[in-house]
């Protein structure tokens, strides 16, 4: 049998956007993530830089905008549904509020900032337990 080779990663993008003690989470709307919580953020269109795709992101998701943005990690995501199984490499951001509420909008239910024992609590998308907490402890945002 000929194995059939792996599709390329398909780059994404996230923001952990810092707002003193607190750190803006999403809850998703659509599958494959709804009813968890995640920073805002998405695929990187063609054309577009990773921050770019970023700051693009943060704004439709939750109407804000971020000061400067520093990579924090970056992680492969998948395979996940899909034929062929479809591979995600997101990067993620982090970079301070610079003002304003957050709205959801896009594909987010909720929109909103959540300290570290409010994080703790709610159901999260893969590492954003793990990032949020090194950021506010050891303020990296």
């Amino acid at each position: 049998m000929q194995e059939v080779p792996a599709a390329e990663p398909i780059a994404a993008v996230s923001v952990a956007l810092v707002q003193d003690d607190r750190i803006l989470l999403v809850k998703r709307g659509l599958a494959p993530s709804r009813g968890l919580y995640a920073f805002p953020g998405g695929r990187v269109e063609s054309g577009e830089t990773l921050e770019q795709a970023a700051r693009r992101e943060l704004f439709e998701e939750t109407g804000l905008q971020a000061g400067p943005l520093t990579p924090v990690t970056e992680i492969l995501i998948g395979p996940g549904d899909g034929d062929p199984p479809v591979h995600f490499l997101l990067q993620v951001f982090s970079g301070p509020h610079v003002g304003g509420e957050p709205v959801s909008a896009s594909d987010a239910e909720e929109a909103a900032f959540f300290t570290l024992d409010e994080i703790r609590c709610l159901p999260l998308v893969g590492s954003v337990g793990e990032i949020a907490e090194e950021l506010l402890t050891f303020g990296r945002g």
